[in-house]
């Protein structure tokens, strides 16, 4: 039988009998709530954080990892979880942040059950928390925790996957920091290097090479690698040297953390732009950056393509409001140009304004 933890509301204030770890750290980021959900018989070990509801019902993906321990994996949901309501309030979309992650078992040996499994568990929230596809999960996946709650989005028979759109907003925030940076109006020859190249990355670099940069892609997936050296002529870079890699733009769209204690002094780009969540293990990385003058484009702006497309789907007004990307970009580089403070930092503050001026805004999915 499933074991459900539910809901552990988490306090405003300082509790001094509260365990200071992962207590502290859900404070620190502002969290609502987290729950957990543990079935032995499907493997499921769940966790659900719900960061900001103001807006609307908590919306992201859910995340299916192998995790170094299980307090990695709280913590990555917690974090992800704040960037979904910054993504969401600069989409002025009328949601909330909230993310999943399932710490993946060595074996899934029913995915149905799995999924219909967490399915269950999402549906016992009532609504508070919306699902998508993210790193780990699938549309087919979707289908089946469709099966058990209304409250998910990308499947077969909605919106699907959001990968292209992840990287046309990604495109759009490239653009307008190559033009407000570099004093570049295209992307001709520009020296872009791409670090992930799988269905976002991918497809990013194709966009790219038909705007004409220069591409230099790397993968832990060989054949991913070779697929963007065939179909756009990309450089191949080995997966552990690409961080020192000489380029104009430093694309990430792998897993987050890329920016840490090891790699921040030796990131050799102008421009750090990409899909990937989270590319700061702390935000003090992002001060480092700044001072060692480096623009940051703060990754919740720019991969907010994927999340507009679960919601609106292949349409007109997925496209508009991807475009709109490239204005909030051109704007937090302004920003930090008049007020001198990392752009990490100026983004932040205007996602936090948001989501305090917010009345709540009702969704009906």
């Amino acid at each position: 039988m499933a074991a459900n933890i539910s809901c552990i509301p988490l306090l405003r204030e300082q509790d001094d009998d509260l365990d200071g770890g992962i207590f502290n750290q859900a404070l620190s980021v502002g969290l609502e709530e987290i729950h957990f959900r543990i079935d032995p018989m499907s493997g499921l070990k769940a966790i659900i954080a719900i960061h900001n509801t103001r807006r609307g019902p908590a919306l992201g993906g859910t995340r299916c990892l192998s995790y170094p321990s299980e307090h990695h994996a709280v913590v990555d949901a917690m974090r992800l979880a704040q960037s979904m309501s910054y993504k969401s309030a600069f989409a002025d979309l009328p949601f909330g942040g909230g993310k999943a992650v399932l710490i993946r078992p060595e074996e899934i040996a029913s995915r149905d059950a799995y999924f219909e499994c967490y399915g269950e568990f999402i549906d016992s929230l009532n609504g508070r928390y919306i699902t998508a596809v993210d790193v780990g999960t699938t549309v087919d996946d979707m289908d089946i925790i469709g099966r058990r709650t209304r409250h998910v989005l990308s499947t077969s028979a909605g919106s699907g996957d959001p990968s292209f759109h992840t990287a046309q907003g990604v495109l759009h925030g490239i653009l307008a920091a190559v033009k407000v940076d570099l004093q570049r109006d295209d992307l001709e020859a520009v020296r872009i290097a791409i670090q992930g190249v799988g269905k976002v990355g991918y497809s990013l670099a194709r966009l790219l090479h038909r705007q004409g940069a220069e591409l230099a892609v790397s993968d832990i997936d060989d054949e991913a690698v070779r697929r963007c050296v065939e179909d756009f002529g990309a450089e191949p870079i080995d997966a552990g040297k690409m961080i020192d890699h000489d380029c104009d733009v430093f694309s990430p769209c792998a897993l987050g953390s890329v920016v840490n204690a090891d790699t921040v002094n030796r990131i050799r780009a102008n421009i750090i732009c990409g899909a990937a969540n989270n590319q700061l293990a702390e935000d003090f990385y992002g001060d480092v950056l700044y001072r060692n003058d480096i623009f940051y484009v703060p990754d919740y702006v720019v991969n907010a393509g994927g999340l507009i497309h679960v919601i609106y789907g292949s349409s007109v007004e997925t496209e508009t409001r991807i475009a709109s990307i490239y204005d909030s970009v051109a704007d937090i580089y302004q920003r930090s140009k008049v007020l001198k403070v990392p752009c990490h930092r100026v983004a932040n503050h205007i996602a936090e304004q948001i989501l305090s001026d917010s009345k709540r805004i009702a969704a009906d999915v």
